[in-house]
């Protein structure tokens, strides 16, 4: 086989073509059992409930490149969503739309930090490490401030949520389908985010030290530094999502998002990120959090109860693992690895 049909095959058999094939299959199977899947409603409904999951596992995408994993970051997002509509309640927050965000990323912001800290000084094994940030965040949340849920969201808040970029009516049923202006933060976010990891020295030290932390070092990059960056980007991204959550769901409790790292962390794998570090991209992310989205929205159109929703998810990610499994034996059988 000449090295041009190699090159041939391997990109119709990599992970995110087969993700697509996969995708088609799932959509043409669900179109032909309920025709109004191929309705617009379905595609804003669609964007709807994938904006938590695309930004969060965006995050975690970085955190898994760089060689590391962080499941802390629902437990960090539930404080960051609490703490301000907390304060702001007891009349110690301003009623404000920056105020909230700008508080909630400062919060993601000092758990970052603190993982970066046990992670990269005191070298603490990344599960070990995010797994007693996350029990720290919960217990500490809830002991400091209480359990009480938050379903009536500040005024500035409520405005922010009625900002909506399209709505769709139904002319059969006559239902409305808004999709909310906050749809373009994760659209923001993987532009930037692949233009970081494909086009920057951080990108590529994101990568390097993924892939062999000595030998980054060696190259002269700056290991410790790197970690830290991969760290509390999560964080501070984590606090902005969850206060999207809170905006979008009008609720805001102390453990509205725990729970939410597996299926995350499945996201990315099936998107082709290696849970030892140096590959992955936003590309594949994507693809990923959109056919766990699809899994999780589109099940009951299938006749299969939502009851079976854990199982289809994990389904998923074993096809991911799989997937990943197969394209690095590949990789490594051409000599390029």
């Amino acid at each position: 086989m000449t090295t041009q049909n190699q090159k041939l095959k391997m990109a119709l058999t990599s992970t995110p073509m087969i993700l697509i094939y996969v995708i088609a299959v799932f959509c043409i199977v669900v179109s032909i059992r309920q025709p109004a899947f191929l309705s617009p409603a379905t595609a804003i409904n669609i964007g709807r409930a994938g904006i938590f999951t695309m930004c969060f596992a965006i995050c975690e995408m970085v955190v898994i490149i760089s060689g590391g994993i962080d499941v802390s970051f629902p437990a960090v997002g539930c404080v960051a969503m609490y703490v301000p509509l907390y304060l702001n309640y007891h009349g110690m927050l301003p009623d404000n739309v920056f105020a909230f965000f700008g508080l909630a990323m400062f919060i993601g912001l000092i758990f970052g930090i603190l993982n970066g800290i046990l992670v990269s000084y005191l070298k603490l094994p990344p599960l070990i490490a995010t797994l007693a940030t996350s029990s720290i965040a919960s217990g500490g949340l809830i002991l400091a401030l209480g359990t009480r849920e938050f379903t009536t969201l500040p005024p500035s808040l409520e405005a922010l949520y009625r900002v909506n970029l399209v709505t769709y009516t139904d002319a059969a049923t006559g239902f409305t389908y808004p999709l909310t202006i906050l749809f373009l933060v994760p659209v923001a976010l993987c532009v930037v985010m692949a233009l970081v990891m494909h086009f920057t020295m951080l990108g590529r030290g994101l990568y390097a030290i993924g892939g062999d932390a000595n030998a980054a070092r060696i190259a002269g990059f700056n290991v410790r530094l790197l970690q830290f960056f991969a760290y509390i980007f999560c964080g501070v991204a984590a606090g902005a999502t969850a206060m999207i959550y809170t905006t979008l769901m009008h609720s805001s409790t102390t453990t509205a998002l725990m729970g939410d790292e597996m299926i995350i962390i499945a996201a990315c794998v099936v998107g082709g990120c290696r849970l030892t570090g140096g590959h992955g991209n936003v590309g594949g992310t994507i693809l990923g959090v959109l056919l766990i989205t699809l899994v999780q929205t589109n099940l009951n159109m299938l006749g299969i109860p939502t009851s079976w929703q854990t199982f289809a998810v994990g389904l998923v990610l074993l096809l991911g693992a799989i997937l990943t499994s197969i394209q690095a034996k590949r990789q490594t059988k051409l000599g390029k690895i």
